[in-house]
């Protein structure tokens, strides 16, 4: 990964290749363990206009919510097999009018990392993993560590790392090993993406407790923060951009606009007042690195940090959150090969009904792909109604038996859901025409729709291997409706 940022060139666009702009929008916050009952997050993610008109126009195209020490009580991690998360919940109810989808989750203890898209990319992901490494205690606890997203978008890869490292001002070693630990332990299964810093893009934030160098008392510190000179000497001091900048021990691939921002722990819960019984400091950090060669040679990839804030409105816990607004360039134009699927004009609730699709030559079908419905307002990945499986499959054995928790994955429905699935081959047909595969499969006369509403079919391509999964197509709306009166069947009986 190169540390040097290179603006995009202008580009002609083309048919086949050209670049755009899209929006990131990156949160970290810990949350001490506390709960988002009455508290408004519209101003956390920039959400100041209505959900139509201009100010649509201007949302992020991806949202990154990295949150630390969400409540992990074991109480509370029983319930998560069933529901979302609080916080998860929350962003969604309030994302979906917004036009934005849950994609994916991955929680470690008290790490969360919940990613949105919004739905007019929904299609266009592939290959999304989640990964996680346990740091604390030997990673015995896993109170400390980070967890990972990672998927492509329009033919580049992205990655985004939440962590949380080793407390306290005398423990920067540490913080150095829980950084090194990461990048060792975090391995994905996809081809030209292994590793962290294999993507084109990486975005790496948290509560990284980096501190203050120097033996300034916390009254000092603060003092100092209200002359506008002294607050870029205290910057300079800073743990994390001294080993950034100056002793490249860690992180010395990943960029950070210095922050403009007062530090943003430690206060008194419930105030914006610092807690005098620590040094306060910038804990609480988002970078990121590109790899502008990655692609295209002629068309650089590129990515800009538009914005870098702390939001001091927000007070449940001893920290602040922070934001950080960016610009990324991506190929629209990309299209992997996939699946199309033929209009459903009308779905027979009480009857089986038959889903067609044409595989295109160059797709891969994976050993454990799957159709799903959901409706067409659906606001995560795992809000799917029902769902069969392309090769009519068991259910495939988790290959991550030690997973914390399975209530938000993707990559073949977890079996304590209750969605229909069926395993009789002959419910699957294929024919071969040209360079086409035609496939027909029938689902149950058993879905469960509501008469009168619209849904859609979403296929997944899902390798099984630690739940790398693609979405392959999404159908247009079509619309469920009850049977009409039947006539009687006539018994007869044979003496």
């Amino acid at each position: 990964m190169s540390k040097t940022e290179t603006a995009a060139p202008k580009v002609e666009s083309s048919a086949r290749q050209k670049l755009e702009t899209y929006r990131v929008y990156v949160i970290t916050w810990n949350v001490g363990s506390r709960f988002p009952d009455n508290i408004s997050l519209r101003q956390l993610l920039g959400l100041q206009g209505e959900a139509s008109g201009d100010a649509a126009q201007e949302l992020p195209d991806i949202y990154a919510i990295g949150l630390q020490e969400v409540n992990a009580q074991p109480q509370h991690q029983v319930l998560g097999l069933f529901k979302e998360d609080p916080w998860t919940h929350k962003a969604k109810q309030l994302l979906r009018g917004y036009n934005y989808v849950a994609v994916k989750t991955e929680q470690m203890q008290g790490l969360l990392l919940t990613m949105f898209v919004r739905r007019p990319h929904v299609e266009h992901l592939k290959d999304i993993e989640a990964e996680f490494t346990r740091t604390g205690f030997g990673g015995i606890w896993g109170n400390k560590g980070a967890v990972s997203v990672r998927f492509t978008l329009y033919g580049c890869g992205l990655v985004f790392v939440v962590a949380h490292l080793a407390a306290h001002d005398h423990q920067l070693d540490e913080r150095i090993e829980d950084y090194k630990q990461i990048l060792e332990s975090h391995h994905y299964h996809v081809k030209r993406y292994r590793e962290i810093y294999d993507h084109d893009y990486v975005f790496w934030f948290g509560d990284l407790n980096f501190r203050l160098e120097g033996n300034d008392s916390a009254t000092e510190v603060r003092d100092a923060l209200g002359d506008d000179t002294k607050h870029e000497e205290l910057l300079q001091r800073d743990q994390l951009y001294q080993v950034r900048e100056r002793t490249q021990k860690a992180f010395q691939v990943l960029h950070e606009r210095l922050p403009a921002f007062p530090p943003t722990f430690k206060f008194k819960e419930g105030t914006s007042e610092y807690d005098m019984k620590r040094r306060p400091a910038w804990t609480d950090r988002i970078m990121y690195a590109v790899q502008p060669l990655n692609r295209q040679p002629g068309m650089q990839l590129a990515i800009e940090q538009c914005s870098y804030k702390s939001h001091p409105a927000y007070n449940i816990s001893d920290h602040k959150p922070v934001t950080s607004d960016f610009t990324i360039k991506l190929y629209p134009n990309y299209r992997a090969p996939g699946i199309t699927f033929s209009p459903v004009s009308v779905w027979k609730i009480g009857d089986e009904n038959t889903v067609e699709y044409r595989k295109h030559a160059e797709f891969e079908e994976g050993p454990n792909d799957w159709i799903a419905i959901y409706g067409i307002d659906y606001a995560s990945l795992a809000d799917y109604v029902a769902y069969e499986y392309v090769n009519q499959a068991e259910s495939p054995t988790s290959s991550d038996s030690n997973h914390e928790r399975d209530y938000f994955e993707m990559p073949a429905p977890t079996p304590h859901r209750s969605h229909h699935h069926h395993r009789n081959r002959q419910r699957l047909r294929r024919q071969q025409e040209a360079n086409e595969e035609l496939v027909r499969l029938d689902f149950a006369d058993d879905v469960d729709l509501r008469h009168g509403e619209q849904y859609v079919l979403i296929y997944f391509r899902s390798t099984g291997l630690r739940g790398v999964t693609s979405i392959a197509h999404i159908s247009g709306p079509f619309v469920a409706e009850k049977r009409s009166g039947s006539p009687h069947r006539t018994e007869y009986h044979v003496d």
